[in-house]
């Protein structure tokens, strides 16, 4: 601070340029984590970035059970535990997000209300 009480805008726009490179980083890092969400025992596996983006799929043929039905129910299980297995790693890569960007944000003046951050 200067005499006078008045803050240092060039310590201020440094700080805040420190602080978008380090956001900037972090989410570079979530981009390139993966993070995988199961569903039904493993039967189902997804793999998302820590952004969220889904990467893989991985279905076991064990998820196929042509005496359990018909082909429609089998293909509605099948649908349900794809859509358990990606919400899984979804969830999971949000508390990446938390973990990675949480302490970002709090350093921006708070955890919410922030355009463009998922929390």
């Amino acid at each position: 601070m200067i005499p006078g009480g008045q803050p240092n805008m060039q310590q201020l726009l440094q700080q805040a340029q420190k602080m978008q490179e380090d956001l900037a980083a972090a989410q570079q890092e979530l981009a390139e984590t993966p993070v995988e969400g199961s569903a039904g025992g493993g039967l189902v596996k997804a793999t998302v970035t820590g952004s969220g983006e889904l990467q893989g799929l991985v279905i076991d043929p064990k998820a196929v059970d042509p005496e359990a039905g018909s082909a429609e129910e089998n293909a509605e299980t099948i649908a349900d535990l794809v859509l358990a297995a990606v919400r899984d790693a979804n969830a999971s890569a949000q508390q990446l997000q938390q973990q990675k960007l949480g302490p970002l944000a709090q350093g921006l003046g708070g955890g919410s209300g922030i355009p463009g951050l998922p929390f």
